[in-house]
């Protein structure tokens, strides 16, 4: 008995340490700034947009970059990825706004060349400042608001809290929470998430025309986390499964021609 008191004693401190570990590295690993510097737009390959620093509400110098929209056409305010960079996405971009659409691109806090440190609540309001500076060139209704991944959660509170035109949410989650208690079953995560970004919580206040696009393969977020959200959703609503698609390949598959085509409806 001495022996698995033992082994029971070992196996808790493990566990406990591995907790203490988790809770403490929770942020960088929900947000794993690649090792990239501020990078212009000109020098990525991609000299249509300008690049612009705006001032948050608590300090922070957050990039943004802007391709204005031609005459009478809608601008995407886009929401990147986690582990995304601006600098990494030109292609995406460049199709984004080939129909003369135009673009206003966030970097937040902590990446390529943002200052400070990202958390839920820094990004919000690195987006309301681009939001800001977004209606200080556009009216409202002339803006898409369009979260890939983790964005997804920055772009429905936007929604949720400023008028937009329309919303698109790429490979969304109902939840961080839901996701992550997904993947560690055997650690409370929902009693140590700091930054749960709850969409489920937040998407009943948006009244906007929303389209979805997941991946049926995405393994970084399962589809069922985005048909949750979106059946928590308001009409008018549409769900695009891209067979096949994983989590960071849907352009591929089809997304910027789903998206084009409800831009335009």
């Amino acid at each position: 008995m001495t022996i698995f008191k033992w082994i029971a004693i070992l196996l808790v401190t493990v566990y406990c340490a591995g907790l203490v570990v988790l809770y403490v590295r929770q942020r960088e690993m929900l947000f794993p700034i690649p090792p990239v510097g501020r990078t212009a737009p000109g020098a990525a390959g991609f000299g249509e947009a300008e690049e612009h620093v705006l001032t948050t509400s608590d300090g922070e110098k957050v990039i943004v970059w802007h391709v204005p929209a031609k005459p009478g056409r809608p601008v995407i305010l886009f929401f990147p990825g986690n582990g995304d960079f601006l600098a990494g996405r030109i292609d995406r971009f460049k199709a984004m706004t080939a129909d003369g659409t135009g673009l206003v691109a966030l970097s937040y806090r902590g990446y390529a060349g943002s200052s400070g440190a990202p958390s839920e609540e820094g990004l919000l309001r690195d987006a309301a400042a681009a939001y800001a500076f977004t209606t200080a060139r556009y009216a409202a209704d002339q803006i898409v608001a369009w979260g890939f991944s983790l964005g997804t959660g920055v772009a429905v509170a936007t929604a949720s809290e400023h008028p937009v035109g329309k919303l698109i949410l790429e490979a969304p989650y109902s939840s961080t929470v839901d996701v992550a208690a997904s993947a560690f079953r055997f650690v409370p995560v929902r009693l140590l998430m700091r930054d749960q970004f709850r969409s489920d919580e937040r998407i009943a206040r948006v009244t906007v025309p929303l389209l979805v696009m997941h991946g049926t393969d995405d393994l970084a977020i399962p589809i069922v986390f985005g048909e949750r959200l979106f059946g928590l959703a308001h009409e008018p609503k549409q769900f695009v499964r891209l067979a096949g698609g994983g989590h960071d390949n849907l352009d591929a598959f089809g997304a910027i021609e789903t998206a084009r085509r409800f831009i335009a409806s």
